[in-house]
């Protein structure tokens, strides 16, 4: 039995694209190219097999470098942006205590965590240094090339104010370097300096890669089970092996989005029914948006945390122009769950409700809302999973990169590379030169 159940039938009951055996023969062909070698050297396929090559002793090395920062260190800083930051953030929203950083120091057992270089709000970086005045804090700056602007500025102003407050020296035992191996401006760096450093690997790209070092070392800081997460997408690797659509998860899912992206339904809103999950939908938009929004192709990847978006983006669903559909990440147990009780004078008329828990009426309102949604014409896909755990959570990276990759190529783009992105950042990097040598 597979630990995610897939239930496609509220799509397919709206196309008429064709069925899934229709596309076997088109995955038989995409399997066959993942699992070439020529493929996975010319690509960047390495995290298809990490999850059971990966490097044993630098995830030991890893674990004994995240005991050093929890026994030195109140917060962690992890500069990082893209793949390098939101499936971080994402597992640690979703593993941890929904207010962890606002814990009282005694209440939490590991370090606080924080992001920076994900965005230039000079507000946001200014309020972050009033935070960290009278903090003992370590820095993880996490960049494959070193040269991507945010993390960059980050880092020097951040690197400034750690070797201010503890000396060039001290501040090197307190740098964590994430990045590339053999060149970039950031390993240059951190050779020249002696910092501690951990490796991606040259054949996986920044938004899949989660489950190397990027990911694996900030999360064992905040006490995250790392071998856990490792176990489920070993897990995920086995069962997400097989060639058959019928029985490979991650491929149904691939070709039912297709199948919908054929009958002009070109919006897919990707929706949970838990807050803590709002960084993992983040992780999942990246993912897809940048391997698939290529040649004036690709599903739009948007996000939606119900039933709070229920009362904003609710009516725009139900009776909106009718290009999209919905994938629904469901969990079947929750960790915690608060039960209503009876009161005397009833003034809220909820006494109905009294005996049940919060965690039912939230399941009632998934259910009311995808019957109202598929009433009217709006596909879904419904996810499960048994529980929130780090297990869960790496099964679910694992299956969402192998969903993305063949989705890639049944739309017919290369899932693992981003021209558009570089575009952007040729553009800024010429304006701001343009802008620094007029100003002198």
């Amino acid at each position: 039995m597979s630990h995610l159940v897939l239930d496609v039938s509220n799509a397919l009951s709206f196309s008429e694209y064709g069925e899934l055996d229709d596309f076997q023969s088109a995955i038989d062909c995409i399997h066959k190219r993942l699992n070439s070698r020529t493929e996975q050297q010319e690509n960047l396929l390495g995290w298809l097999n990490h999850p059971l090559t990966y490097d044993v002793d630098e995830f030991k090395h890893i674990q004994r470098a995240a005991i050093t920062v929890q026994q030195g260190s109140e917060i962690l800083l992890v500069i990082g942006i893209g793949g390098s930051y939101t499936g971080t953030r994402a597992a640690i929203e979703m593993l941890t205590h929904h207010f962890n950083n606002h814990l009282l120091r005694e209440s939490r057992r590991f370090p606080q965590l924080f992001f920076v270089g994900n965005q230039l709000s000079s507000t946001y970086i200014s309020d972050l240094i009033e935070l960290l005045r009278d903090k003992d804090f370590s820095i993880n700056i996490v960049s494959k090339s070193g040269r991507t602007l945010e993390p960059a500025i980050a880092f020097r102003i951040f690197r400034k104010i750690l070797e201010e407050k503890y000396g060039k020296h001290g501040a090197r035992s307190r740098i964590v370097v994430t990045t590339d191996r053999q060149e970039g401006r950031l390993i240059e760096m951190a050779m020249n300096e002696g910092y501690e450093t951990f490796f991606i690997p040259p054949d996986i790209g920044g938004r899949f890669s989660v489950l190397t070092a990027v990911g694996l070392f900030p999360l064992a800081v905040s006490g995250i089970r790392i071998e856990e997460l490792m176990e489920g997408a070993v897990v995920a690797r086995t069962e997400l092996s097989q060639r058959d659509i019928k029985h490979n998860n991650a491929y149904k899912y691939a070709v039912t989005r297709n199948v919908l992206y054929q009958g002009n339904k070109n919006i897919e809103l990707f929706v949970s029914y838990e807050p803590n999950f709002h960084y993992f939908l983040e992780w999942w938009k990246q993912l897809f948006a940048e391997s698939e929004g290529k040649s004036q192709k690709g599903i739009f990847p948007s996000t939606a945390i119900y039933s709070t978006d229920l009362h904003s983006l609710g009516q725009y669903v139900q009776e909106g122009p009718p290009n999209l559909f919905e994938t629904i990440l469901r969990v079947r147990k929750t960790n915690k769950d608060i039960r209503i009780e009876r009161t005397n004078s009833n003034q809220d008329e909820l006494n109905y409700l009294a005996g049940q828990t919060v965690d039912f009426v939230n399941n009632k309102i998934f259910e009311g809302t995808l019957q109202a949604h598929a009433e009217n014409g709006i596909p879904n896909i419904v996810i499960e999973v048994p529980e929130v755990n780090a297990f869960t959570v790496g099964y679910l990276f694992y299956f969402f990169q192998l969903s993305c990759a063949v989705s890639g190529y049944l739309l017919g783009v290369n899932p693992f590379n981003q021209p558009g992105v570089e575009v952007y950042k040729e553009k800024v990097q010429t304006l701001l030169k343009q802008t620094t040598i007029k100003a002198r």
